[in-house]
């Protein structure tokens, strides 16, 4: 515990009725007024004294966090370099320089040439807090380059357009930017999406080089649903140009030609509520993946000149659970997940026969990698496991064989055969079996000893894949397992699993939590007191919800940038991501019965008085997504009401937004950190 007493936030008591329901609010007014701008002293005094707190705790444990951190950065190559990427008449790759924080990109020339520094992340971010380059599209006659950069964390990106050859910035574009710009087949106009001031991607303009932005063309704006979101994407022969609205469960999608997009724009289908849809083209065709008539998804074709009379090309399966598609020049390549493991696969335009690339492990990840051309002469798979760091292969598909390009490289050393993974099948209580992927060191006593690092999401549909990660190490090699939970929420078993962990169905998440944490324990990997859990974002709101509903199982607790104020935000529809939220979660404001529900799991309006574990709370200043206050209030509350002296903190990044700091090192250290935190609070530091 730090010497010095921990903050105690003004508790101002507010309520309000909703339903017939009354809720309580004592730390409302730590919501800056003039957000995103937060100047308020009195609330920027109270996150800096919590700031102060945790340097506090850190002072006495800064020896721990400079060997995890050294641990942790002599497993990481200083020189590190991507395998470059052919892309038309150049090589693309990025370098770090030994020492540097950020990337170097280069480029040079397929025929041969000097190698060219085409953007200096090291020199842009020089003199910032924080940096962070969202996109760099060489457009297609390789001269220029569409830039998005953020320096705040707000994600709100500037987009400028870059001479190459020179290095100099012609113009800037927007300073609302988001997502990945689009060039022009002609190479004279790129694309964007903007968001608006609620930070919601709202509509995709053009731009045409040269001319001023005032005058940019509007192509498409949503103003028929709020919640949902515009992107662009451009189809992988680089015919044509997708203009994409949606949110979590339905989507809309356009086409224009990318040789002319001001023509009139085509809709392949209009929006029909719990569908989605996504398109490729190729050969003449729109290739399309949707969930229209099977829940884990099919795939179909179209005739771009009747875009929305679909034809069955591969049906869909309750074992295979489709995700994607990208359509090269000599096969349909498919991503898809057969109980939940990742599957790619190819199929013959003409014939529809199928290749299953092979992979030899029992558990892993396995995905397609940077593929920027239409008729590569093979396949760049990216490819890890729990126990192989990742590895870059080329597939070429004549001799059906794997070239291993480059394994991740572990300076310090790395042995693989010391280390052992399993995959899991735990029961939840209501009868399912829960997937759980875990590692430890060989000779890790299973008879409940030893201490145990459970990690989970259960969100959006996001999967946590079986990877390998480097930073682990410090906790393998201190006696730890390392177990990630595929819980319900997350589409690790289909998209099925996914709605079985939304909306009505959201206990299901926490409860698998819970679920798989206790089987562990039968398991022998653990006992109560000997966990310790993280999470971030929803993930974070997992973490609140399980540590008011059993705090007796877990030793630590960190919870990211956490969703927590539940309530409050899902009943604001001015906050950017409330609208897109409602089909996930459920609308608070109109359905008294999603009201209950959201109210009965929130983290913040649940906290009780009881004994909490140790936790760690982290928020960003700037985070456009989990806005700083909800981890703030949630402390606050924690702090006023909970009956043990267990440590607590909250950790504000003043200077970045919901991914914490950007540099490497800087990153780093914050995982150090973490793991001295889980370390000390379980009695496993050194």
């Amino acid at each position: 515990m730090p010497d010095s007493l921990p903050p105690r936030a003004e508790p101002r008591p507010t309520s309000f009725e909703r339903h017939g329901i009354t809720v309580t609010d004592d730390y409302a007014w730590l919501r800056d007024a003039g957000y995103p701008t937060v100047e308020d002293r009195q609330v920027l005094s109270y996150l800096e004294a919590e700031n102060a707190y945790f340097e506090a705790w850190k002072a006495p444990h800064e020896a721990l966090i400079e060997t995890l951190f050294q641990e942790m950065k002599g497993r990481q190559k200083e020189d590190d370099r991507s395998v470059p990427v052919k892309n038309g008449d150049y090589l693309y790759w990025w370098a770090f320089q030994p020492g540097a924080q950020y990337r170097q990109w280069f480029r040079k020339p397929v025929a041969g040439g000097e190698d060219q520094l085409i953007f200096d992340e090291p020199k842009e971010a020089e003199g910032k807090d924080y940096f962070r380059l969202g996109a760099l599209e060489v457009s297609p006659d390789g001269r220029l380059a569409a830039v998005m950069a953020d320096d705040s964390g707000s994600e709100r990106f500037t987009l400028r357009i870059r001479d190459l050859a020179t290095g100099e910035d012609l113009e800037t574009v927007t300073q609302v930017g988001i997502g990945g710009p689009v060039w022009s087949a002609d190479s004279k106009a790129v694309l964007f999406t903007e968001v608006n001031d609620q930070w919601r991607s709202y509509r995709a303009r053009l731009h045409r080089l040269g001319s001023d932005p005032a005058a940019d063309v509007t192509l498409y704006e949503e103003t028929e649903d709020k919640g949902f979101s515009v992107g662009l994407s451009k189809s992988q022969d680089d015919s044509l140009i997708f203009i994409s609205t949606g949110d979590n469960r339905t989507s809309e999608i356009r086409f224009v030609p990318a040789a002319d997009p001001l023509t009139e724009q085509v809709l392949i289908s209009p929006r029909r509520e719990n569908r989605l849809y996504e398109a490729d083209a190729a050969h003449g065709k729109l290739w399309i993946l949707t969930n229209d008539n099977h829940i884990n998804f099919r795939i179909a074709s179209a005739d771009p000149a009747a875009p929305g009379d679909w034809q069955e090309v591969v049906a869909g399966s309750d074992d295979t659970y489709l995700r994607g598609l990208t359509a090269f020049r000599d096969h349909l390549v498919i991503t898809s997940r057969v109980q939940g493991l990742d599957q790619l696969t190819l199929r013959d335009y003409a014939t529809g026969e199928v290749t299953r690339i092979p992979f030899a492990e029992a558990s892993y990840t396995a995905s397609l990698g940077s593929n920027p051309e239409f008729a590569p002469a093979a396949y760049r798979l990216f490819y890890s496991s729990m126990v192989t760091p990742a590895t870059v292969y080329d597939y070429h598909p004549a001799g059906g064989t794997l070239e291993t390009l480059k394994v991740t490289e572990i300076p310090s050393g790395y042995d693989p055969s010391q280390y052992t993974t399993e995959r899991l099948l735990l029961p939840a209580r209501d009868g399912k079996q829960i997937p759980v992927s875990i590692v430890y060191k060989k000779g890790y006593r299973k008879d409940g000893s030893q201490p145990l690092f459970l990690y989970a999401y259960g969100a959006y549909g996001y999967a946590i894949p079986p990877s390998f990660s480097a930073t682990r190490l410090s906790l393998l090699d201190r006696g730890f397992a390392y177990a990630i939970a595929h819980i319900r929420g997350g589409d690790d078993l289909g998209y099925g699993w996914y709605l079985d962990g939304t909306a009505t169905n959201r206990w299901n998440t926490f409860h698998d939590f819970v679920d798989a944490a206790k089987g562990l324990n039968a398991a022998g990997f653990a006992q109560p007191g000997k966990i310790a859990i993280q999470g971030g974002s929803a993930g974070g709101k997992l973490m609140g919800v399980v540590a008011n509903t059993d705090p007796d199982l877990w030793g630590a607790v960190i919870a990211d940038v956490p969703f927590v104020d539940v309530i409050n935000t899902m009943l604001d529809d001015t906050l950017p991501l409330t609208p897109g939220e409602w089909p996930v979660w459920g609308n608070p404001i109109t359905d008294p019965d999603a009201f209950k529900l959201l109210l009965s799991y929130s983290p913040y309006d649940n906290v009780k008085r009881q004994a909490y574990p140790p936790m760690l709370v982290t928020a960003g200043l700037n985070d456009p997504r989990v806005t700083y206050w909800e981890p703030a209030k949630w402390v606050a509350r924690l702090r006023a009401t909970k009956t043990d002296n267990n440590l607590l903190m909250l950790k504000t990044n003043m200077g970045a937004g919901h991914g914490g700091k950007s540099g490497r090192w800087d990153n780093l250290r914050e995982t150090a950190e973490d793991q001295a935190f889980v370390l000390t609070q379980l009695g496993a530091a050194e």
